[in-house]
């Protein structure tokens, strides 16, 4: 066969290996048909003045070459000068030489036909389909006789070849066979045959995937193959995918680029354009499109998931618009835009940029507006939803009117709307409007606007019984709200907890689920802690129902780690452990609560919640309760029983011998233990709230110092507790606090202290030596309120400083 095949008679065709192909002639190739400088088959044959006949380019190319060498015009056969350089055209050689070619290739063709299939040689196979290409390349009218010749199935069919090379060429085949021809794009459209294209893009080699984007982008230009290669399930993946790959060439991903652009006539494309990750199309559909595809994509888009870094995009490139479809559309199309909006506001920074763009005042006014215009509740729900996300985003809405008269969303008539709204919808309307109060409390700038509606208007006890419900997301909403509340409306909320029958109980069942540490659970927490801590009320009941026992449970479990959870871990540790205080607070007027701390012994808990490093609060309010325990140890301590004297000794007191009992704790002067008195002077407490006085946190200290001051309390005996720091290693970091002096209540306490350890002579001694203690005493007596000035005057007359006058002049009274 090869030596049969006609090479190339294409003169711009140089890179062929159908050179070396001799030609397979029905009658003889003349001489004549030849131009002498390209030595191939002439297509437009032109005559010289000399009666030499070339090829027009190629005898126009020598002509050019002369004259911008200098060098006079001649005909490069017989080198003899030209007196002109008028070319005639040669029609009858040319029409010769087309009918020749005509019947050459008819035979051509016929010999292609019965080489294109899979019982030929390789070699066969791609003479064949480089003859194809080479003639549909040459001339369109070519491409007509290969679409008559049946010839694109039989090329479509070597897509199917084990040959690497000849795959390659047929796709390199069907590109020239189908470029600029739509007849011959529609039937490549028939069968299975796109399909089969698309598979190469995803081709280990890079050769076939090359093709076939230069073929898919070629087919693309049809609309009607558009929604074929579209449906194509992973044609637009791959394609997306390929045009931010770094591995492909430079062409390859512009081919891709420019296939997918072409693939947007279609809708469903970009709709799977932006499902897979290139949202510009539809975009660009909702920004400039019809009316109808306008609503459409926002409605596609509402369906869409989107990463954060996109939403950002989105809400920058069309949100805008989509408030205007919100604002102004009918009911379907608001539905779309709202749909789409809440997609795009449930990340921060989005949602700052829908704000700025003007969302607030129509969402508000979509929410409260009743009548014949207003939203249906499912689209209510909707616009509740995005403004939970708009207000929780951290942007000041405060400072963006929604109605007349600069009226804010905080303003009292608005909050109480959203209340009204609370108290007439359904539970998931009410969620999100709740959110929108958290997101709002959560604001110390908008936080008293909201508490005073809440108050004016009477809905602190409907907020309450939210608790109860048995939707979650309702529930956690309405605990997360409370807790928000709780600094500002404690005595009000601990009345309504304490006058409604359930709400105190599920709070506790809330904290005590098993479940690991929810957000939830740490609201819950977080609410009760902020609530009085010396309402005795609510600390009874919490006793009645057995609470403090569950979260004993819960705080010991913690410690364990037997607790999953760890994003959550802190808030509700911190919660549990104030929640656990409280029940130091009420131990005088509690029998109950004394029972309850020896019972489990809280003392002991609260020492080892001391060393609960990298959570201040916890440390700070273990050593407040430990303060409060402490202050209960001299009344708990039990005396000793002293024996009744002997009868001599009644009669004869001088035979009489004071009884010593051992045992006894130096500073309660009674019988004492962690467990049953609280006293401090077990368990190692001591040590570890002198650890705390240096700690970085000002109020750690001052809890710590003010528990150590119980062991110098009137009532106990002082000298001995003065010992006792001592031994602890105490006094120094006592008096390191009072010069640091790092907040005024610190100081306070720190005076108070110190002037009962100077009462001890010897460091009175040691003490009135050092310049720095003194100058923080005169200041204290300098700056400090009423009472520390008279501490301080009392500590400095202990070292000498101001002259003591109750020794000098005897007392008057």
């Amino acid at each position: 066969m090869a030596g049969s095949w006609d090479g190339s008679y294409d003169p711009g065709s140089q890179s062929d290996d159908s050179h070396h192909f001799d030609r397979l002639h029905i009658e003889p190739l003349y001489d004549a048909f030849v131009c002498p400088l390209t030595k191939q088959v002439m297509r437009d044959p032109v005559t010289l003045e000399n009666g030499q006949t070339f090829e027009r380019e190629a005898i126009e190319k020598w002509f050019k070459e002369c004259r911008e060498s200098g060098r006079r015009l001649v005909c490069p056969l017989t080198q003899k000068e030209l007196k002109s350089a008028d070319l005639n055209p040669s029609i009858a050689l040319r029409n010769t030489i087309e009918e020749w070619t005509t019947r050459n290739e008819a035979a051509q063709i016929d010999m292609a036909r019965r080489s294109l299939n899979m019982n030929s040689s390789e070699d066969d196979v791609l003479l064949s389909l480089r003859f194809i290409q080479r003639i549909c390349q040459k001339n369109r009218s070519n491409k007509h006789v290969v679409r008559n010749a049946d010839l694109i199935p039989m090329i479509v069919d070597m897509l199917k070849s084990s040959s690497r090379k000849v795959r390659c060429k047929a796709l390199e085949t069907l590109l020239a066979v189908v470029e600029e021809d739509e007849d011959n794009k529609a039937i490549l459209a028939e069968g299975d045959t796109v399909r089969t294209i698309v598979k190469f893009l995803s081709h280990e080699q890079s050769k076939e995937r090359e093709e076939a984007v230069s073929l898919l982008y070629e087919l693309s230009k049809s609309e009607a193959l558009c929604e074929k290669i579209g449906s194509i399930n992973g044609a637009i993946l791959i394609l997306v995918g390929m045009t931010s790959s770094k591995s492909e060439n430079i062409s390859t991903v512009e081919k891709a680029d420019k296939t997918l652009e072409n693939l947007e006539k279609c809708e469903n494309n970009v709709r799977q354009m932006a499902e897979n990750g290139r949202l510009q199309p539809l975009l660009t559909q909702i920004l400039e499109g019809p009316h109808e595809t306008k609503h459409s994509m926002a409605a596609y888009l509402g369906e869409l998931v989107l990463n954060n870094d996109v939403k950002v995009h989105v809400a920058k490139t069309v949100g805008e618009s989509l408030i205007n479809i919100m604002k102004s559309g009918n009911m379907q199309s608001r539905e779309a835009a709202l749909k789409a909006l809440n997609q795009i506001s449930s990340f921060d920074a989005s949602s700052k940029v829908l704000i700025e763009a003007g969302i607030l005042p129509p969402l508000v006014r979509d929410l409260f507006t009743v009548g014949a215009n207003q939203l249906p509740m499912r689209l209510k729900e909707v616009s509740a939803t995005i403004l939970s996300n708009v207000v929780n985003s951290g942007y000041d809405v405060d400072s963006i009117p929604i109605g007349p008269d600069h009226q804010t969303l905080v303003s009292e008539d608005n909050v109480r709307n959203l209340l009204h709204l609370i108290s007439n919808t359904g539970p998931p309307i009410e969620c999100k409007l709740l959110q929108v109060l958290v997101g709002l409390t959560n604001s110390p700038t908008t936080v008293l606007n909201v508490v005073a509606a809440i108050k004016s208007s009477g809905a602190t006890i409907s907020l309450v019984q939210f608790i109860e419900v048995p939707q979650k997301d309702l529930r956690m909403a309405s605990i997360k709200l409370l807790q928000n509340l709780s600094p500002h409306m404690g005595p009000e909320l601990a009345e309504a907890l304490r006058g409604t029958v359930g709400q105190l109980s599920s709070l506790i069942r809330v904290i005590s689920e098993n479940t690991g540490i929810s957000e939830e659970q740490a609201a819950a927490a977080g609410l009760l802690a902020e609530l009085p801590e010396r309402d005795v009320g609510l600390t009874r009941q919490m006793l009645d129902e057995r609470a403090f026992q569950l979260i004993i449970s819960r705080v010991v479990k913690i410690k364990q780690g037997d607790i999953r959870g760890i994003r959550f871990v802190t808030p509700f540790l911190e919660g549990l452990v104030r929640v656990l205080a409280r029940v130091t607070f009420v131990l005088s007027d509690e029998p109950d609560a004394v029972a309850l701390c020896r019972e489990y012994g809280l003392a002991a808990l609260f020492v080892d919640l001391l060393q609960t490093n990298g959570i201040d609060n916890v440390q700070m309010v273990s050593a407040a309760a430990l303060e409060n325990l402490s202050l209960e140890s001299k009344n708990l301590t039990r005396l000793p029983e002293m024996p009744l004297p002997g009868f001599c000794a009644t009669i004869f007191p001088c035979f009489s011998k004071q009884a010593v009992i051992t045992g006894l704790c130096r500073v309660h002067r009674g019988t004492c233990s962690l467990k049953e008195s609280f006293c401090l002077l077990e368990g190692q407490a001591v040590h570890k709230l002198v650890a705390l006085l240096d700690h970085t946190n000002a109020k750690v200290v001052e809890a710590a110092l003010a528990a150590l001051s119980t062991l110098l309390d009137d009532g106990v005996d002082i000298e001995q507790g003065v010992s006792v720091l001592c031994e602890a290693e105490g006094i120094k970091p006592i008096l390191d606090v009072l010069l640091e002096k790092q907040t005024e209540n610190l100081r306070r306490r720190a005076v108070w202290v110190v002037e009962r350890l100077l009462r001890n002579d010897d460091i009175a001694y040691e003490v009135s030596g050092d310049q720095n203690v003194s100058t923080a005493l005169v200041d204290a007596f300098h700056h400090a309120d009423y009472r520390t000035r008279q501490i301080a005057e009392r500590a400095l007359k202990h070292v000498d400083k101001i002259p003591n006058f109750s020794g000098i002049f005897p007392n008057m009274g």
